[in-house]
């Protein structure tokens, strides 16, 4: 392991592993599998858990802009304003991302989550034991003190996934999605409330990330 003192990315030493899945952040060979996944799809064409809908491109352009909308969130980076996309493998494959973001973080204490699952790895559990995972990192390990989320009115198993963690409501948002109105219902967490999981999260390298992290 590298001098974490002189390492150029910290990030890419850092992984946390569940009983079935392994969490890292992105690199190169996994966001091709991730927009293959993405290819394969995501959700049923008549839905649209997205408040951007990426996943209506052509299949060229949505490879493309899946890479570069990770390639950007990894140059952006600051230790005042971050945003971390764990690709999530199942058995050595990519079944999803899960990202984590903060800003401010060293002041405000808040982080927010953001998720999806290749249609296939959908209805197994994957989503709340990858959501906990992150949860598991975000309050015991960085010591956050909220985190916050949110899905649309229309997106049920998202919502339980939430509920089933211990959010609560908090108020909710109207955005244009697809040229029609939605309703967007806001979700916080605290420590307190959070509905832990039977297991305990094994999280390898992490201390080389907390200066890049602004911690």
């Amino acid at each position: 392991m590298p001098d974490p003192q002189n390492e150029p990315w910290p990030l890419r030493h850092l992984v946390l592993r569940t009983p079935r899945l392994t969490l890292c952040p992105d690199d190169d060979a996994g966001l091709y599998e991730l927009a293959a996944l993405a290819l394969r799809g995501v959700h049923p064409p008549q839905e649209m858990p997205f408040l951007t809908p990426w996943t209506d491109q052509a299949p060229d352009d949505l490879v493309r802009t899946t890479v570069r909308h990770f390639w950007q969130a990894r140059a952006q980076l600051t230790a005042a304003d971050w945003s971390v996309n764990f690709l999530v493998r199942h058995g050595g494959r990519v079944i999803g991302v899960q990202e984590l973001s903060g800003k401010d973080f060293a002041i405000t204490g808040e982080v927010s989550t953001g998720s999806w699952l290749g249609i296939t790895h959908q209805r197994r559990g994957f989503g709340t034991e990858m959501r906990a995972a992150i949860l598991l990192l975000a309050f015991d390990h960085l010591n956050a003190t909220i985190a916050r989320s949110g899905a649309f009115a229309d997106n049920a198993a998202s919502l339980r996934l939430s509920e089933k963690l211990g959010y609560r409501t908090d108020g909710t948002n109207t955005f244009a999605r697809r040229g029609t109105a939605v309703t967007e219902i806001r979700l916080v967490l605290e420590p307190s409330r959070f509905v832990r999981p039977d297991w305990t999260l094994q999280v390898d390298g992490l201390d080389g990330c907390r200066q890049m992290l602004g911690l």
